[in-house]
Order: C-alpha cells, then sequence, then structure tokens
C-alpha cells in the first residue's frame, strides 16, 4: 500500500520545491500547485503544475503545504478551490509553513470536519529539501502518522513524531530560539575575540575542535531528566564554573570597552539557569497593605531585607511600609529599576555612603545593575552632585560590589 501512495505538493518554493524534487528523486513523482505556473521548469523530475490545489487534493494522497504564512495556509486549504473544497475521505494534508499554534489547531480541526488527515511538520535544514537531507518534525495522532509516514521518509533523512497536533510546530520554534540565540551568543563572543585581537576564524577552529559535534550546546537538556528537572548536585556543581568563567567574560569587555548584553543577562540568571533558585512565593494581595509593603521591600533590596522591620510598631517604620513600599514602590508605571536609579541620585546628594551601599546592593541582589553600570551610575552623579559627594557615592557602592562578590562561593581553583 504505501507504494501506492500518491504525493502533492503546494508551493514550490525552497522548501516546497526542494520536496517535490526528492519525491520525484525517490520515485514518487508529486502532483503540484504553485501560483507561478512556469517554476517547476527548473525542479528536476517534477511535472507541471496543476491548476488549483483541489486538483491536488483530486490526484494525491498524501499533500504537503509549504506556503509562506497562516493566511496562505488557509487559503489552500480551506478557499473556494482549496484542498477540502475537492478532498475526499482518508488523505492527509502536511502544513510546512511555520505559524502559530491557534492556527495550526484551527486548521487541524477544518480537516476533521472533512475525515482529513492533518499533520504540522517543521522542517529544518531547509537548503537541504532536494538532497532528502530534511528532517520532519511532526505533531498529529500517531495514526495519521503512520499512515503518511512512506511519503515523508520519501523526501526527509529523518521523521520525529513529537506528540499531539501542534507539538511539530511547538518543536520547531523553540529549535529555531536555539538556532536564533547561539547566532547572537557567537555574535557577541566573536566581537569580544576580535576586540582583543583574536581573528575570529581562530575562535571557530577552537570550538570546531574541541566539540566536534556541537554537543555543548545541547548538554543541559541531557544533563536534566525526562521532566526537564536538572539534579541540585550538578547544578552546584556547575555554578562556581559558570559565574566565575562568566565575570570573567564581564571583567574582559570592561576592559575593552565592549557592551556585553548576553554575557550579563546569563550572569544574572545562571542561578535560575542551573535550577537553583526556588520559585519565589507570590506576592501578597495589595489589599493586604503591610504584607505587600513588605514585599515590595524585599523586592527592593533583596531577600530578608524586610525582616529587619516587619515587626515594628512605631509610626515611622509602619509608614515606610504600609506606605512608601506599598503604596510607592509598588505602583505600576516604573519598574523597581526605574526606582532604584531614581533613589540613588537623591541618596548620591546627601553623601552618606552606608545609604547608597543598601541601594546598590539591591541592584546587584536582583540582577538589575551590574557592578560596572554601577561605577557607571557613580561617575555621571559626580557630574551632577559634585565630586565630594560622589566620592561617598563612589564608597558605597564599591562596598556594596565588594560585599556581592565576596558573597559568592568561590571555586576550587580560587581556594588553591
Amino acid at each position: 500500500m504505501s507504494d501506492t501512495l500518491k504525493a502533492g505538493v503546494i508551493g514550490l518554493g525552497m522548501i516546497g520545491g526542494g520536496v517535490a524534487v526528492s519525491l520525484a528523486r525517490s520515485g514518487r513523482v508529486p502532483a503540484v500547485y504553485d501560483v507561478r505556473p512556469d517554476v517547476a521548469a527548473e525542479l528536476a523530475g517534477v511535472p507541471d503544475p496543476l491548476g488549483s490545489p483541489a486538483e491536488v487534493a483530486r490526484a494525491a494522497d498524501v499533500v504537503m503545504v509549504a506556503v509562506v504564512n497562516a493566511d496562505q495556509a488557509r487559503e489552500v486549504i480551506s478557499g473556494e478551490n482549496g484542498l477540502l473544497s475537492a478532498a475526499r475521505p482518508g488523505p492527509t494534508i502536511v502544513l510546512l509553513a511555520t505559524v502559530a499554534l491557534p492556527v495550526i489547531h484551527e486548521l487541524a480541526a477544518r480537516c476533521a470536519q472533512h475525515d482529513v488527515g492533518f499533520l504540522d511538520c517543521g522542517v529544518t535544514p531547509g537548503d537541504k529539501a532536494a538532497d532528502n537531507g530534511m528532517v520532519a518534525i511532526l505533531g498529529g495522532e500517531q495514526k495519521t502518522v503512520d499512515e503518511a509516514l512512506p511519503v515523508l521518509e520519501d523526501w526527509a533523512k529523518k521523521v520525529v513524531h513529537c506528540g499531539p497536533p501542534g507539538a511539530g510546530m511547538a518543536t520547531k520554534i523553540a529549535r529555531n530560539v536555539v538556532t536564533y540565540g547561539s547566532w547572537r551568543t557567537v555574535a557577541e563572543a566573536a566581537a569580544l575575540a576580535r576586540a582583543a585581537g583574536v581573528d575570529a576564524a581562530r575562535l571557530a577552529e577552537v570550538i570546531d575542535t574541541a566539540d566536534p559535534e556541537g554537543r555543548t550546546l545541547l548538554q543541559l537538556l541531557r544533563m536534566q531528566d525526562t521532566d526537564g528537572v536538572l539534579p541540585e548536585a550538578i547544578g552546584r556543581q556547575t555554578e562556581p564554573l559558570m559565574t566565575k568563567d562568566l565575570d570573567a567574560a564581564r571583567d574582559l569587555a570592561a576592559a575593552l570597552g565592549l557592551q556585553a548584553p548576553l554575557v550579563d543577562v546569563v550572569r544574572t540568571q545562571a542561578r535560575r539557569t542551573l535550577q537553583l533558585d526556588t520559585e519565589p512565593a507570590p506576592a501578597p494581595a495589595k489589599d493586604d497593605v503591610h504584607a505587600y509593603g513588605l514585599h515590595m521591600m524585599d523586592q527592593a533590596y533583596g531577600p530578608g531585607f524586610s525582616t529587619a522591620v516587619e515587626d515594628s510598631a512605631d509610626p515611622f517604620s509602619t509608614e515606610t511600609v504600609d506606605y512608601l513600599f506599598a503604596q510607592v514602590w509598588g505602583r505600576e508605571g516604573l519598574s523597581v529599576r526605574d526606582r532604584r536609579l531614581l533613589t540613588l541620585g537623591v541618596a548620591a546628594t546627601v553623601g552618606r555612603p552606608e545609604l547608597v551601599q543598601i541601594i546598590a546592593n539591591g541592584a546587584l541582589v536582583n540582577g538589575e545593575l551590574t557592578a560596572d553600570q554601577l561605577r557607571e551610575c557613580v561617575l555621571h552623579l559626580a557630574l551632577y552632585t559634585g565630586w565630594c559627594k560622589a566620592t561617598a557615592t563612589h564608597t558605597g557602592v564599591t562596598a556594596a560590589i565588594d560585599a556581592h562578590s565576596a558573597a559568592r562561593t568561590p571555586t576550587a581553583q580560587e581556594q588553591k
């Protein structure tokens, strides 16, 4: 039966055209359609396009839809001359376009109404479509996958069934995050290397040689269990090395005068990445004014800061919690970081290093400002508050940075 299944392809761009060529090479010459009537002339073994998606539906059992966006997918599948207008019960539509999950579920429901199978299918890498070189990333019912599998295997080097409808698209989207996120990582790392006088080609050579199969990129996934949980022992073992290396990257960027925002984010989120931070408790309701004020105090200055005043009953402490933090710091419109910067500016005008240290420490604990950004604040404020008051600001900021750095767990290398 697998030999008798007939294939169709709609949309003969790089992906669809490549799929059609691979099918033809495999001996399963597809019925095809494209809005450009002469597009198949350059595609080896691919016949001339038919007149509409409906004609493809009449000729094929498994139809790959390789369009660009959701509107095109809707038109091709359920439009006036779409696949469903002529499809008999039983065939399967395989959507290769990257669209939002609600669109996937919408189209799957429309197909189900016509007793037509539906699979969402992310594909990668697109430039290998004509060489039977793509991975088909499927979402859909197992029965539908099994029925379409012989056709899918004629154009894909690997078929991965990820789960129910939508799972293929979700996997493709997540995979793209890894791809483009790593591009940003490479761009920042290459800029750091070049600024240090290193040819980026040497960086590529080191990475290719040390990690030829790219296992490091997905090492975090491989260390997690099937529920996505990283063993605590691994997280604690990894954290000192991870933070030491990222701190070194921050220091190098600062020495070279480079911005390294990704490094800053990764360093700030290191414990969360390694699943060493427990989920924060939900915020108290705003109508519980005192509890919410204590919560905002900890949001502003770090976990546990509010313990110094939570049992105080004097009017000043009470109003500090109930009004300053619950009703001012807790207002929408400015973030905690925005309010911290404003408060730091005010503290700089009074020349009290111990107050500056409290504010700067909150910024470091919450990961809102790096040490270098705080030092930049000192220089900026010096021009507005005067050099003498800025000396106190510098003293407070430096004390906060030193205390925060000392609180880090030293690595085995640092302990030697």
